[in-house]
């Protein structure tokens, strides 16, 4: 991890962390779509639609037709979808970092920085449903910049600050999507204790699970 520096977010660090957060999310787009397709209720309606076409028309060109233009459609909604949820964060907490995780206690915003360039994010606060916890979020690493070991210092960062301020343990979120989120999690320690559906309308049609991991801070030790 040469010439990779993890320092306290500035404030004119602002734009590129919204650029890394909004390429970050937005790269699962493909992958939730594919989740999307493989769901049940989703193979049911293609095929319903398709067949009842093909009985009625006697024509291969109408369904076909018909299931691409849903196809589009449904690829369309999981872009809104995290558009949406894209923009509700850049209104929320990344719309001011330093109010947020920088004048609260016991919250902090880490960048990851290469070269005079911001690379990476993290930050962490204390969770709202377990005052023992403090939360990791906004994990995130430039995808030129991947593979070389970043995100795990970013995990680490967050580990010897709860551990400084004598919390008991990490709780994260993240999706059934973000796979590389997962092992990467679970290689360094952390534990899957819960799966829960998103229980928002257009999550719960796409049966997007999210997972719920956790890392204790006195038993565990960050992995290499």
């Amino acid at each position: 991890m040469a010439n990779i520096q993890i320092r306290k977010y500035r404030d004119d660090d602002a734009e590129a962390v919204k650029e890394i957060f909004t390429l970050g999310m937005s790269e699962h787009v493909p992958s939730s779509f594919m989740h999307l397709l493989k769901q049940p209720l989703t193979q049911m309606v293609l095929m319903c639609m398709f067949c009842a076409l093909m009985t009625s028309s006697k024509s291969f060109l109408l369904p076909i037709l018909a299931v691409t233009l849903l196809l589009a459609g449904a690829r369309q909604f999981v872009v809104c979808m995290f558009n949406r949820y894209i923009d509700t964060s850049l209104r929320k907490d990344l719309n001011n970092i330093s109010e947020t995780y920088l004048t609260q206690k016991d919250s902090y915003f880490w960048v990851a920085e290469s070269e005079g360039q911001v690379v990476g994010t993290v930050a962490c606060l204390p969770n709202e449903n377990a005052p023992e916890c403090l939360e990791l979020k906004r994990m995130s690493v430039r995808r030129s910049h991947r593979g070389m070991g970043i995100a795990k210092a970013l995990c680490r960062t967050v580990a010897e600050f709860t551990r400084d301020r004598g919390y008991a343990a990490i709780v994260l979120y993240t999706s059934v999507v973000q796979t590389d989120a997962q092992k990467l999690y679970e290689h360094m320690g952390f534990e899957k204790i819960r799966e829960f559906v998103v229980p928002e309308l257009a999550a719960r049609i796409m049966n997007f699970t999210l997972f719920e991991y956790k890392f204790y801070i006195q038993r565990d030790g960050i992995s290499d």
